[in-house]
């Protein structure tokens, strides 16, 4: 694994923007950054693919043991919708992506540090622009990437005879960009779909029915709006009695919830590509996270019992877990975590993101990777 110079093309923005990456830039400079560029050989992507799939594999045992022993407290969920989440499991609901977030320096194991299970971001990033990049850079390497197909593959044996509708909050353009992306995988897999902006969507009392601005009854939805923020809504009490159907799925608000750190940790504590973490800290030195927070907020590292960082946010409320400290490889002052795609059951493409702060937030820089075949 290894950081390298490159020469960014003369006509990124254009190139970036023809595929729908409008907010490429941060006031400060890049956010999409292709001034630089990961390598990695075949042996280390083959690598960072078992832990994905491994971290897979436990996450779904560990939904099943909370679900079966009633362990909602610690998720903070309210007792109205614990049956919500476990009708959703026990009906097998499809999930369609989640991203691992990974520790990985290319020598020991990669270690999960989180799962974006439920309104995971960068992916376009992740399945197109790079892929684009490497086309125009490095047309002779590789890159582990089949996001994109994976997606048109789920969309075919999620809803093959419904209208999805895919929402997001109105006036992001990152969040409405990314779900359009979504929106353009399921239309290529056949589907009939429509765009909406979550406010847009309405209760019709009469029908018991989510309905859209055309009054229509709305039976699939993909939202990228997270499920506590869905649980906290006027209409949250509408959820447990219209027939509805949610991607990602409700059961998915545990994976998404930072609480299953821990119970990651209790189940699986010879993992190595778990990092101990506990409600507790577990050692002089961790890593202190809101179990709702969200891009690197209200985050705080202790080392030996010192305060080395602390970031700012809206999540400071929260019940926290405390998780092993793992520090990032720095590469010439620069750290990152691997992003690692699941979607539709297979672990299918990486994704980076760098910062010089030990923390990873909503601007750190996206670079593209390949790796030699």
């Amino acid at each position: 694994m290894e950081r390298l110079i490159a020469t960014p093309r003369a006509d990124w923005v254009r190139r970036v923007e023809s595929v729908g990456v409008h907010f490429h830039s941060v006031d400060d400079g890049p956010y999409w950054d292709e001034s630089v560029c990961y390598q990695f050989s075949a042996a280390e992507i083959d690598e960072l693919e078992r832990a994905t799939y491994a971290l897979d594999k436990m996450c779904l045992e560990a939904v099943a043991h909370v679900i079966d022993n009633r362990l909602f407290q610690p998720f903070c969920i309210p007792d109205a919708f614990h049956d919500f989440v476990a009708r959703s499991w026990e009906a097998d609901e499809q999930t369609i992506y989640g991203r691992f977030d990974l520790a990985y320096d290319g020598a020991g194991a990669p270690q999960l540090l989180e799962y974006n299970a439920d309104t995971p971001t960068a992916l376009l990033e992740a399945a197109v622009v790079q892929w684009f990049w490497m086309k125009d850079c490095r047309p002779d390497a590789d890159q582990f990437n089949t996001i994109h197909e994976r997606l048109i593959e789920a969309w075919r044996t999620a809803a093959p005879a419904s209208r999805v509708a895919f929402v997001s909050l109105a006036g992001n353009v990152e969040d409405y960009m990314t779900v359009n992306y979504l929106r353009d995988t399921a239309v290529q897999a056949g589907l009939d779909t429509e765009y909406l902006a979550v406010e847009e969507i309405r209760w019709n009392a009469r029908r018991r029915a989510f309905v859209d601005i055309r009054e229509r009854p709305m039976s699939i939805i993909f939202k990228l709006y997270p499920w506590e923020w869905m649980l906290a809504d006027r209409f949250a009490p509408h959820l447990l009695e219209a027939n509805t159907r949610w991607l990602e799925p409700p059961w998915k608000m545990l994976l998404s919830n930072k609480a299953i750190l821990p119970v990651l940790s209790e189940l699986f504590p010879t993992s190595p590509y778990l990092l101990r973490t506990a409600f507790q800290p577990p050692g002089p030195s961790y890593v202190r996270k809101p179990i709702q927070g969200r891009e690197g907020a209200n985050i705080t590292l202790v080392a030996d019992g010192r305060i080395e960082t602390k970031t700012n946010g809206p999540y400071g409320d929260q019940a926290c877990v405390y998780q092993e400290l793992k520090p990032l490889r720095r590469f010439e002052g620069n750290h990152a975590v691997i992003g690692s795609w699941m979607v539709n059951g297979y672990a299918c493409g990486i994704g980076i993101r760098e910062d010089r702060g030990p923390v990873t937030g909503n601007t750190s820089r996206f670079v593209p990777h390949f790796f030699v075949p």
